[in-house]
């Protein structure tokens, strides 16, 4: 494949497939894994605080020294403490997501840091651009975790936002293969956020009974939740069917918030109870069918890719 555009010279990377940067699931070792080979590895610090955000990014720059970055969901309270982390580790890459881009870009750039920001629309984009970011990552329905009230899929999503923007863009949502990577820099990207296909990895944080329940999901599997609060994609499991029971009676949203509790995405991934705990993850977990290391799963989405592109020259 073609290796350089605008994605891998911006973020200098060898191959323009990020590694999205999950709670609980994109520790330490997951990020230094896929830079290593190629990517762009971020830790996810959203379920991080500043003290174990430090030692994670400490010990990927030990394993690694290869660019990589911290993806930091603007929601959270103790979103400032990790970002002071992040400019004082001298981070070179962040992405944020769940909030304005506007809040931290200038920022982040006063201290030498690229930006990239998640989006779920349109409307969002635009103000990425506003805000002076330097790349948008357009994540369709299909992904797993949190995802915008459109639902915008991302087939749909990558060209209305390539027809309108001029920024360097990435595909993410129902992208764990070499060919669905083909497809969306057919429809206008020039990179690709993976989350599921690398959350179900040897080096994932996540806990094995949540990696061997991706690898178990079948079509149909997963499902929206909490429509009217903050959509989530997530397995069906005993807490989803509960999660479902209350929406279809039409519960306030104390009431919704009241079964979804707290922890729940903790007990689920991390701590491996895949019954009662939230399992986020993308569609696309129908397709994944084995636990593999990164350096496997990298060289497999290169190698399909290559015959895929190969295959469209003789249509």
């Amino acid at each position: 494949m073609q290796t350089t555009n605008r994605i891998t010279q911006l973020f200098s990377i060898k191959y323009p497939i990020i590694q999205g940067g999950m709670v609980w699931c994109s520790g330490w070792e997951l990020t230094a894994a896929v830079s290593n080979a190629g990517g762009l590895g971020l830790i996810g610090s959203g379920s991080m605080s500043p003290d174990i955000l430090r030692d994670h990014i400490r010990k990927t720059r030990k394993a690694t020294d290869k660019p990589f970055g911290v993806n930091v969901p603007l929601l959270y309270t103790h979103t400032d403490d990790n970002m002071r982390v992040i400019i004082e580790e001298k981070v070179p890459i962040v992405f944020t997501s769940a909030g304005s881009p506007a809040r931290w870009t200038k920022i982040l750039h006063d201290h030498g840091i690229i930006v990239a920001h998640v989006v779920s629309n349109l409307a969002f984009a635009k103000k990425c651009e506003e805000a002076g970011v330097d790349a948008v990552v357009a994540e369709g329905v299909e992904a797993g975790g949190h995802n915008g009230r459109e639902e915008n899929t991302t087939m749909v999503l990558i060209p209305l936002l390539r027809k309108n923007i001029k920024l360097p863009l990435i595909a993410a949502g129902g992208i764990a293969t070499g060919r669905a990577m083909l497809a969306a820099m057919c429809l206008g990207a020039e990179g690709v956020q993976v989350g599921s296909r690398f959350a179900a990895s040897k080096e994932s944080s996540a806990h094995p009974n949540f990696k061997q329940k991706i690898v178990e999901t079948p079509d149909g599997g997963t499902r929206l939740a909490l429509r009217s609060i903050s959509p989530v994609r997530i397995i069906r499991n005993n807490y989803s069917h509960l999660l479902e029971q209350a929406e279809n009676q039409c519960l306030p949203t104390e009431k919704l918030l009241e079964i979804k509790g707290r922890g729940k995405s903790k007990l689920g991934m991390f701590e491996g109870n895949i019954e009662e705990g939230e399992l986020e993850i993308g569609q696309v977990a129908a397709l994944i069918d084995h636990i593999k290391p990164v350096h496997e799963i990298i060289h497999d989405f290169i190698e399909e890719y290559n015959l895929a592109l190969k295959e469209l020259k003789y249509l």
